[in-house]
């Protein structure tokens, strides 16, 4: 921001500093015609674009103008320049539940009013096919009058993402608050796995601490996979048994939204909140023209006369290739010596996959790829859903060879490549692997991982 120049767009009057994250900083500001006062995020464009958060932001703007609720912190529009991006939200100013909780558990009263508050929000964002997928503490703010406030929609997903299964397949979330079943990296239905992540903020808010805590990370991936906690003996037996619903390991007799707003506990002193009247969902993504505009997209969808048109889901799957951002969740279930499959699966001897971290940008690494791809002169190359397919064209003993590769981004310096064989003959691979892949990758790599599976 540029100190001399406090007006913005010619709307807004921009004030102090009020926080500042790896890659936005937020500004309090004030609208000049209205006089309200407003947070101002900035994002720097060659950053966003540098560190491959475009797609991200993109869809945080479309989640975010299509929910709208007193519990969830409201999104008012988006702005750019030549070199930003400007977005202008309800400021709130009693600071994160998260701090608030690490004094020492709540009263049963303030606890549960926050819970009620929560379950409108997530409620709300159920009901617009919304799934959060990140609840905690420190997504969770509180107002001036003591209300709670969901914010943070980066790791978000619509209900259009849902594979053809009806599931989603994206590992994401925070380690302590993150459901068994999307551990187990089979697909899970993104209303119930928020229903849990409730689950586990309520136990922090009665008891003052995690149910599942532990210094070893498989140890509390298991007690997670397994439900294995303990209330302390201060929680109420109702309240307890609330819990215990919530936080049951197998979603499909998990106790959903509906019924927590039935159950006696919940019910005690609740005061529904009606939202704003919104209009209905369309099939698509919705008209997401500002975001384009926002980021001078000239790769965006148009209409015959020119005009930006709404985006379906067909145009972000054939959008291309871009490097997945690293959460905690990630980096513990992606390193060695955490591997979380050995939890669920028997028979791991048939995986062939190797993994490498690399300091070259994600470019570098597709364009080692394609010079693969032509060297051995059997594979079309295919970019899509930020994963890029070496596709064989002609089968082989089996079926024909292909190989996916995936770009996991750490910091905006340092990468993690995961390459894996999902289709074709094992002995076929091998050759491919020792004779052009590895040898390729060895000029981009800086440490492997793994690589003893493939020979």
């Amino acid at each position: 921001m540029d100190k001399k120049s406090t007006l913005l767009m010619k709307k807004y009057e921009v004030g102090r500093m009020l926080g500042q994250g790896n890659f936005a900083k937020v500004y309090h500001a004030r609208n000049i015609k209205t006089g309200q006062s407003v947070a101002i995020k900035v994002f720097n464009k060659d950053m966003i674009m540098r560190v491959g958060l475009k797609e991200q932001i993109k869809r945080e703007i479309s989640v975010m103008r299509r929910v709208r609720h007193p519990n969830i912190v409201e999104f008012y529009e988006v702005m750019a320049s030549k070199t930003k991006i400007y977005f202008a939200m309800e400021i709130v100013k009693g600071g994160e539940l998260f701090s608030k909780v690490s004094r020492g558990r709540l009263r049963e009263d303030v606890a549960r009013k926050y819970f009620q508050q929560l379950i409108e929000a997530v409620d709300h964002c159920h009901r617009r096919g919304v799934y959060h997928r990140d609840l905690k503490p420190e997504n969770l703010l509180l107002d001036e009058n003591g209300d709670l406030k969901v914010l943070d929609f980066g790791l978000s997903a619509l209900s259009e993402s849902k594979n053809t299964d009806g599931l989603l397949h994206t590992t994401c979330g925070t380690p302590a608050y993150v459901a068994p079943e999307v551990i187990k990296k089979k697909g899970y239905d993104g209303a119930m796995a928020d229903i849990w992540s409730c689950g586990v903020i309520l136990y922090v808010l009665l008891a003052g601490y995690l149910p599942f805590s532990d210094k070893n990370l498989m140890d509390m991936y298991k007690k997670i996979s397994k439900a294995d906690y303990k209330c302390p003996q201060w929680i109420r037996p109702d309240a307890k048994r609330l819990i215990s619903r919530i936080l049951d390991p197998n979603p499909r007799t998990r106790i959903t939204i509906n019924k927590i707003m039935q159950n006696s506990w919940f019910r005690k002193g609740y005061k529904h909140i009606e939202g704003p009247q919104l209009p209905p969902l369309s099939p698509t993504r919705g008209d997401i023209s500002d975001v384009y505009n926002a980021f001078d997209d000239i790769s965006s969808p148009s209409s015959s006369n020119g005009t930006p048109r709404a985006m379906s889901v067909k145009d972000y799957e054939e959008y291309p290739m871009k490097p997945y951002c690293f959460n905690a969740f990630d980096l513990i279930s992606l390193s060695s010596g955490f591997d979380l499959s050995g939890l669920f699966e028997k028979d791991t001897s048939e995986r062939t996959h190797a993994r490498f971290s690399t300091k070259r940008p994600p470019y570098v690494v597709v364009a080692k790829l394609e010079e693969v791809a032509q060297l051995d002169g059997r594979f079309k190359v295919m970019k899509q859903n930020g994963i890029v397919r070496l596709e064989g064209v002609e089968a082989g003993i089996n079926e024909p060879l292909s190989i996916d590769t995936e770009i996991y981004e750490v910091t905006s310096s340092l990468y993690i490549v995961e390459v894996n064989k999902i289709a074709g003959d094992i002995l076929e691979y091998k050759r491919f692997w020792n004779q052009f892949l590895r040898p390729s990758l060895d000029e981009i790599a800086w440490v492997w991982q793994g690589y003893e599976q493939i020979i």
